[in-house]
């Protein structure tokens, strides 16, 4: 399936886009998960996923921060401070469930914080604790729409 420009948009309450991330949503803060919003999703989406990524990590691969999938079509927003819930969990770069904010290294610079959210074609049972790559792996067939936005932060 080829990938069209669309809709999809995907923003937060918590910072504007290309915006400072703040402490409350960061790792040396009190590590919530922002609140995040989307919209414009194509017609037959069935399910969500969400990635949070800094490839300014200074690690091989960059440094994954949250994996959430199973999101069923009728969500559009995710409160801050999410638990998995009724979503099913991905491990974050630590290996842990969950979302880990940014936390980048004392005087690396300023990192940018990739936050996706992924329309899906096709509800997917996909079991809990995949990494980043295996959600993509697994999801790359059913993805309808990608949108993206970027969140900025230092320590």
């Amino acid at each position: 399936m080829s990938l069209k420009l669309g809709n999809l948009k995907i923003s937060s309450a918590a910072f504007a886009a290309e915006g400072h991330i703040p402490k409350r949503n960061a790792g040396d803060g009190d590590n919530l998960s922002p609140a995040l919003e989307w919209s414009g999703a194509p017609s037959g989406t069935k399910q969500y996923a969400i990635l949070c990524f800094d490839p300014d990590a200074p690690l091989p691969k960059g440094f994954v921060h949250w994996v959430l999938y199973g999101i069923p079509s009728s969500t559009t927003k995710l409160s801050e401070g999410q638990a998995p819930g009724a979503h099913t969990g991905g491990v974050n770069g630590t290996g842990k469930a969950g979302y880990m904010g940014p936390y980048p290294p004392n005087g690396h610079g300023i990192h940018h914080y990739y936050f996706w959210v992924y329309a899906l074609d096709a509800t997917l049972n996909l079991k809990p604790g995949l990494n980043m790559d295996q959600l993509l792996e697994a999801i790359a067939p059913h993805i309808l729409e990608q949108a993206r936005t970027v969140g900025l932060y230092q320590r």
